[in-house]
């Protein structure tokens, strides 16, 4: 019922965006969860897209009450183009658990689909052709007219949300994915983006829900 709660606000709220919500997994074991401090990672070459993503969601985070830092203040522009071995990362989850951060968010593209999107009708052409020449006649613009398709991407995407915290198992808190039909515009996609997780993230009671301070240095878990 959650997923389908989900997708009816997305596209109430995002009916003219090329984002489309596809499905979310909760670890069941977590009601709540409150962060303290977050890393937000953007696996991607694009430094513009990259870098008004991690923003944008830094601030979010900061607006809720909870600290927040940019994989690109904290580890450059070249960590996420370089590859790294298991023993990189533990040594990362390391010293991230040393500097305070319990959580981070990683955003990444999975997979890209090219798609083509013919036009179904035409004027003067009635359905139900019986003869050969009509037939032939109303497709034939699939090989001299360009604008008789369409072709555009479909970018999946994915984004989790992981707990490092030291006295709570390193494990997966949420994931959700996401596709991004033809970006035309940077700045206008991140954005929506940004706001669809967040949107989730609030209604999953993952980022701030009645923040309770233990004093213990560890996010909330319930």
């Amino acid at each position: 019922m959650k997923v389908l709660k989900y997708i009816g606000l997305v596209l109430c709220a995002y009916s003219c965006s090329s984002l489309e919500f596809n499905d979310f997994w909760k670890n069941p074991d977590i009601d709540t969860y409150s962060p303290n401090k977050v890393l937000v990672v953007g696996m991607t070459s694009n430094q513009v897209a990259r870098e008004q993503f991690e923003n944008q969601l830094k601030e979010a985070y900061e607006f809720r009450g909870i600290e927040a830092v940019t994989s690109l203040e904290l580890l450059g522009t070249s960590y996420t183009s370089e590859m790294k071995t298991e023993a990189d990362l533990k040594a990362l989850e390391d010293s991230l658990i040393a500097d305070g951060f319990d959580t981070i968010l990683l955003t990444k593209v999975i997979g890209v689909e090219d798609k083509i999107a013919y036009k179904t009708n035409y004027e003067g052409f009635e359905p139900g052709y019986t003869k050969f020449k009509e037939d032939y006649l109303k497709y034939q613009d699939a090989y001299y007219n360009p604008d008789y398709y369409e072709e555009y991407a479909i970018f999946h995407t994915e984004t989790s949300l992981y707990c490092i915290c030291p006295k709570n198992p390193r494990e997966l808190i949420w994931k959700g994915s996401i596709d991004v039909t033809d970006p035309e515009s940077i700045e206008e996609t991140v954005s929506e983006y940004v706001q669809l997780v967040i949107i989730i993230l609030d209604e999953e009671q993952l980022t701030n829900p009645g923040f309770i301070n233990t004093g213990t240095g560890n996010p909330v878990i319930q």
